[in-house]
């Protein structure tokens, strides 16, 4: 049960809201917090309903890093990214219309584990992943077409963790693996 100063305050927001559920699943990834810490503190994230109750949910953390975060964002056109580039631990892609094409495969990973959540509208998007990547599509719907990803089993230890997220809206998606 909550004191009544926790609920003073204005009320929240569905944006600070995923903030703090975005930090917990940081600190979870950088084992600044237990499986068991994380889920408690997410119930009580979803459970809250002013500012000051996610303080107290928030305040033991370790602060969060700077960019670890960014956004690419189109409203029309292409979004294409690849080579060596620096994959950030929390990746955000926007386009309303337009195709995606993200190629991670030489891309500099400095995180184990990295979220790429997806926003899109109408398009397709093709996406090349790391050989030895594990991938999760758990967190991820589609509108009008499947998702196209076989799993494959890694080469090898070491490999970074992409979990998707998000929404899909007209258009075909496509999660490959790197053949070398």
């Amino acid at each position: 049960m909550t004191s009544p100063q926790a609920n003073t305050g204005p009320l929240l927001d569905e944006e600070a809201r995923e903030g703090a559920v975005r930090r917990l699943r940081e600190a979870y990834a950088e084992e600044a917090i237990t499986h068991q810490e994380m889920d408690e503190r997410l119930g009580q994230v979803l459970a809250a309903t002013h500012h000051g109750e996610l303080a107290s949910v928030l305040g033991a953390l370790p602060a969060e890093k700077p960019d670890t975060t960014s956004t690419i964002a189109a409203a029309g056109g292409r979004i294409q990214r690849r080579g060596a580039w620096r994959v950030p631990r929390f990746l955000k892609v926007e386009s309303a219309f337009g195709r995606v094409r993200l190629d991670l495969s030489r891309a500099v990973f400095e995180h184990p584990v990295v979220d790429i959540e997806l926003q899109l509208g109408t398009g397709g998007a093709r996406i090349t992943v790391p050989r030895d990547a594990t991938v999760e599509v758990e967190g991820l719907s589609t509108e009008w077409k499947d998702l196209r990803y076989k799993p494959r089993r890694p080469s090898g230890p070491g490999g970074p963790t992409i979990r998707f997220s998000g929404a899909m809206g007209y258009g075909r998606l496509k999660i490959r693996h790197a053949r070398r």
